[in-house]
């Protein structure tokens, strides 16, 4: 359920850029960080390279390319070799994307606790407490089936009589 904000400069003209980047950056953070495309929120923004400056140069003066990017996901569900190679490939992407890339590009994985981070009225804590709620539920229930299937085997003799019927 990641938030992902996606800034960036090109003097790149290419209408679909903005869909573009919003799928690359979807596909990337699916594959390398196993987030869910279906609850990945991207806002993709537009600056001007004018507007951009690196350096003490606008990015138009440097004809090069910059994005900034900053991703929420909840805390502890990546590793730092798996943020390493978002980074790494992100980077790559964009500069295909975009252009020839300013080194002063950036991309921030913000880890945020699970009690302070959501999405329809629930924090990521609460949804995983209750995902495993769900799962304690459906093992017990699954364990009571098999008790009923097989009486005898799981010390139901008593019910069920010394021969399993009652």
């Amino acid at each position: 359920m990641p938030l992902i904000t996606v800034t960036y400069s090109s003097s790149r003209q290419v209408p679909t850029l903005k869909a573009d980047i919003a799928v690359a950056v979807t596909e990337l953070t699916a594959s390398i960080l196993h987030k869910d495309p279906k609850v990945t929120a991207i806002i993709v923004k537009s600056v001007d390279a004018a507007d951009w400056f690196a350096g003490g140069q606008s990015l138009a003066e440097q004809n090069l390319a910059s994005f900034w990017l900053d991703i929420h996901v909840t805390e502890g569900t990546n590793t730092k070799d798996e943020r390493a190679a978002y980074i790494a490939a992100v980077f790559k992407r964009m500069g295909e994307l975009l252009g020839p890339l300013h080194n002063e590009s950036y991309l921030h994985v913000d880890e945020v606790r699970g009690d302070a981070y959501g999405f329809g009225g629930l924090t990521q804590e609460r949804r995983y407490s209750a995902a495993d709620l769900v799962d304690v539920q459906i093992a017990l229930i699954v364990q009571r089936s098999q008790k009923l299937a097989h009486p005898l085997e799981h010390g139901n003799q008593a019910f069920f009589g010394a021969k399993g019927k009652n």
